[in-house]
């Protein structure tokens, strides 16, 4: 008993920075607490005293905020980060090594007496506000993001967000399993590949509609032109086009070709790609070709940039 006390001990210092001593984590840690009198009403249920077993998960809600179910099954070094709000349902069953934050609900989908709780596999993280319905399987490894509602099995080694939430992608490096503005988002990658996809097909339509000989030919090409046609370029995120946020900063017509100057909401994110690349195309659609050089600018991009856009009602 005693080496098991240990163990979760050493848990909360693995698992929490901000634990600093021995005293700290035996006092002020609601997550530890929890899971130790988990373990008596787990005990007492395995023994039919189920009238007990609840009574003292009931008491042990009240002192810490945290419902666990004694029928639940629970592994080793399993430890819930600051605790209040989560619950955890008669059926469910979780691995070891597994790290879970506030709010979290490993909840039942089925009003009949079966498993209906979620069987959480080893070495997963489940951020706050997560929501894992109904007995499904989330595999060894995976990572739930913060405020996801799962409805469907996480394959192992996973990375899962949203409402409802979908793969993303393989698991972070362990350095960033906690930071979810990393997390990548399934619905917006779909998004931007879906506009650069209808992008590419407007610049085919317009090398189509050159090829005619109905067509005009095109006037000289300037700085509002450009400006316009970039106006077709949509931040996948926000929604609104680039030149409505103030994302374009600058563009300049040389001998040499055209230099468009952008400032980036998010820089690091993954489909700014996709827009340096839409805004290249674009470019080059309207100047018949000419060579094109994406500059992103230093300073960073922000809401104000975006103010015109808003206060002359257009986004409202």
């Amino acid at each position: 008993m005693f080496d098991r006390i240990r163990e979760d001990i050493q848990t909360v210092f693995a698992k929490d920075p901000a634990a600093r001593t021995v005293w700290e984590v035996l006092c002020c840690y609601p997550g530890l607490h929890a899971i130790w009198l988990y373990r008596v009403a787990h005990w007492l249920w395995k023994r039919r005293l189920f009238f007990l077993a609840r009574f003292l998960s009931h008491v042990n809600r009240w002192l810490t905020g945290i419902e666990i179910h004694p029928g639940a099954r629970i592994g080793r070094r399993f430890f819930i980060d600051h605790g209040m709000g989560v619950v955890i349902g008669e059926t469910a069953e979780i691995g070891d090594d597994v790290l879970m934050y506030q709010g979290v609900v490993l909840g039942g989908t089925s009003l009949e007496k079966k498993k209906r709780h979620p069987t959480i596999g080893n070495h997963v993280v489940i951020g706050t506000g997560a929501t894992v319905l109904g007995p499904i399987t989330v595999g060894d490894g995976a990572r739930i993001g913060a405020g996801s509602v799962v409805i469907k099995p996480v394959p192992p080694g996973a990375t899962v967000v949203g409402v409802p939430a979908h793969v993303a992608g393989p698991k972070q490096a362990t350095e960033t399993d906690l930071e979810h503005a990393r997390l990548p988002d399934p619905v917006l990658r779909s998004v931007s590949e879906a506009l650069e996809r209808l992008s590419r097909l407007e610049e085919r339509v317009r090398d189509i509609e050159r090829g005619r000989p109905a067509v005009a030919p095109a006037g000289p090409v300037d700085e509002a032109c450009i400006r316009e046609a970039l106006r077709e370029v949509i931040e996948p995120e926000i929604g609104i086009n680039i030149v409505d946020l103030g994302m374009v900063r600058g563009i300049t017509l040389n001998g040499r070709g055209v230099e468009v100057r952008l400032a980036l909401p998010c820089p690091e994110c993954s489909y700014t790609g996709s827009i340096v690349e839409q805004v290249r195309r674009k470019v080059r659609s309207v100047t018949n070709g000419e060579a094109v050089e994406i500059i992103i600018a230093d300073e960073p991009w922000s809401w104000r940039d975006a103010m015109p856009y808003f206060e002359v009602g257009e986004g409202i």
